[in-house]
């Protein structure tokens, strides 16, 4: 008679700690490697969309029009294994970190732009009038007080990546998913690993929705 799965799921409790510790810290990398690029790439599109130059706000539009219209897990494959067929191979984590980069910067492109409407002209006007170009401008002066605008939409993005992560599986990235569907097929015990990789997604999103909401609370958004 097989034993009890939750008795053998007990007895390999630290074997199975250990293996989806290990994604765990994957799946960090990943959403921290995804958000600095989704960042990079938002202010950079949303500096571009305030710009007079009419062929950087189309490009602008593009981008956002192109990676928020198509889903991120076909972005992934696109990445992964539709450059493939041109000979560029992407490590999985690359493609992983490329892939959310590229998508959500498309969303923090519009918060990064309501952010920079939400300073009163006036501000670049003023800065212009003490010599500033428009960079200048946006960098030291616009800049700044959008970043206070933007930082509980950037927390909720934060939460958001770090439990899409779970798609970068697909493409083999050796992040918390991969790893309890690998445990699962060695160990028949899918009940258990997908409790326990839950309650390390909570362990980690939790904290962060947390720091958010209070973020939101400090910045007039929620209720203290």
């Amino acid at each position: 008679m097989s034993p009890d799965p939750w008795i053998r799921a007990y007895d390999l409790l630290p074997e199975m700690l250990a293996v989806l510790l290990t994604g765990a810290v994957t799946t960090v990398e990943v959403t921290v490697g995804g958000f600095v690029l989704a960042v990079l790439f938002g202010l950079l599109f949303a500096v571009l969309q305030t710009v007079p130059a009419r062929p950087a706000r189309v490009l602008a539009g593009l981008y956002v029009e192109v990676f928020r219209g198509v889903p991120v897990l076909t972005q992934l494959f696109v990445l992964y294994f539709g450059l493939a067929e041109f000979g560029i191979r992407l490590h999985p984590l690359t493609a992983a970190v490329l892939g959310f980069g590229l998508n959500g910067g498309a969303y923090l492109t519009e918060v990064f732009r309501a952010g920079i409407g939400a300073v009163h002209q006036g501000q670049l006007e003023a800065a212009f009038m003490i010599g500033m170009t428009r960079l200048m401008g946006l960098r030291h002066v616009v800049l700044p007080q959008a970043i206070r605008v933007v930082l509980p939409p950037l927390g909720n993005f934060a939460v958001g990546l770090l439990k899409d992560t779970s798609l970068a599986s697909a493409v083999a990235a050796p992040e918390l998913a991969f790893r309890a569907r690998t445990l699962v097929d060695q160990t028949y015990l899918s009940t258990q690993v997908y409790l326990l990789s839950a309650a390390i997604y909570l362990a980690m999103s939790l904290p962060l929705a947390h720091l958010t909401r209070r973020l939101e609370v400090r910045m007039g958004r929620g209720n203290p």
